[in-house]
């Protein structure tokens, strides 16, 4: 395929956000360029975005059930490729679920669905109709976690016994849903973000990274959820106790009540030789830990890295690389997925280094079980994804 990859996006509109942030990542490597859109459930207000991008007035659509209807009837050397789903959750299974029956491969913010019962669905619906599937859990395509996922792979860490992540933020500290805040109404909003809050929007990230750098299943867990502003719908405060599938042990916690944090995404992992740490807020460093030997800190960029770390590094080292760029990770593996044919007949995948549909369902399971624990007064509850 000797040309870019023609991208359809679904919300991400005037004043989106994720949406801005999914564009930038898309086109950073000139493989993808954006074709068309059904930006926004205004019609008007989906016309005007696309313009503001200078896309053709026919291209722009007003629904995303007319978008993937008159897409598919484009001639193939004009028609998307695939189409980017930023809207709130509640549509992400509906709109994921028309593109797949109309042939289009996928690109999904999470969490992927509403609810369990609709991810085991969509997990079918791409097994079945063999196209591809990313979810863009962006925090994977961070250099310096792929370098530590290589490191547990190595056995460098030794048995790995526990895991300790965390993700605070701050910003809901106070009701903005009351004073109609964008991004805070459809968050805090059951009917639209889903069961969980906090838990839901950015424990999830911290449960895909735990198992995504240390190649294991979150099986058991023990959750206590709390809503701290008064009248507030969701949880904005959790922490879980976590026991994963080869006996080791975790503490995860997720919080938006958290005063004056930003992202402060941190990971910890022990094994029995030793451990290391990540955080976000400074990801070009990882730092190893030893039992018997002085800790090192490696930086991104420099000559001694895994192959994996190494190819996601952008720039030479002392050079700042961050959020855009751990996205653009996700998408030029996809497009290289895609270009390279690894979808195969009856969804068959080869190896790919992007989060996809069956790490969707581990977060909707992980989701459900925070949920359920929390109601039943912090009982243990198995993760059940299967």
């Amino acid at each position: 395929m000797k040309r870019r990859l023609r991208m359809g996006m679904v919300g991400g509109g005037r004043g989106a956000f994720i949406g801005g942030v999914h564009r930038m990542a898309a086109e950073l490597d000139g493989q993808i360029e954006l074709v068309c859109g059904a930006f926004s459930s205004d019609p008007k207000r989906s016309r005007q975005s696309g313009a503001d991008w200078f896309l053709p007035s026919d291209r722009c659509y007003d629904s995303y059930t007319d978008m993937f209807e008159r897409e598919s009837q484009v001639p193939a050397d004009e028609r998307m490729d695939f189409v980017t789903i930023v809207t709130p959750n509640d549509l992400h299974f509906p709109v994921a679920r028309v593109a797949l029956k109309h042939g289009f491969h996928v690109v999904c913010d999470k969490p992927m669905t509403l609810n369990l019962k609709e991810a085991k669905q969509l997990a079918q619906q791409v097994e079945k109709s063999g196209r591809l599937f990313a979810l863009t859990h962006n925090y994977t395509g961070y250099p310096m976690v792929k370098e530590a996922r290589a490191r547990v792979r190595s056995g460098a860490l030794g048995t790995i016994r526990k895991v300790v992540v965390e993700y605070p933020q701050g910003w809901l500290v106070k009701a903005l849903e009351r004073g109609g805040q964008k991004q805070a109404s459809w968050r805090t909003d059951p009917k639209r973000a889903g069961a969980a809050g906090c838990m839901g929007d950015i424990g999830t990230h911290a449960e895909n990274l735990a198992e995504y750098m240390t190649g294991l299943k979150i099986e058991e867990l023990c959750a206590d959820l709390t809503t701290f502003v008064p009248g507030r719908k969701l949880e904005d405060d959790g922490n879980v106790l976590l026991r994963f599938t080869n006996g080791a042990r975790g503490v995860l916690y997720a919080s938006q009540i958290s005063a004056g944090e930003e992202n402060a995404l941190r990971i910890r992992v022990y094994g029995d030789k030793g451990g290391l740490e990540w955080a976000q807020e400074e990801p070009n460093t990882l730092t190893l830990k030893w039992a018997e030997r002085p800790r090192e800190v490696l930086r991104a960029g420099t000559g001694h890295l895994s192959p994996e770390a190494a190819a996601a590094c952008r720039l030479p080292a002392g050079h700042p690389e961050g959020f855009i760029e751990a996205f653009a990770n996700i998408y030029r593996a996809f497009a290289d997925a895609l270009r390279a044919g690894t979808v195969k007949k009856r969804g068959r995948k080869t190896e790919h280094d992007f989060p996809d549909v069956r790490d969707g369902v581990r977060g909707m399971a992980f989701i459900e079980a925070v949920v359920t624990s929390s109601r039943k007064g912090a009982r243990w509850v198995r993760v059940k994804s299967d």
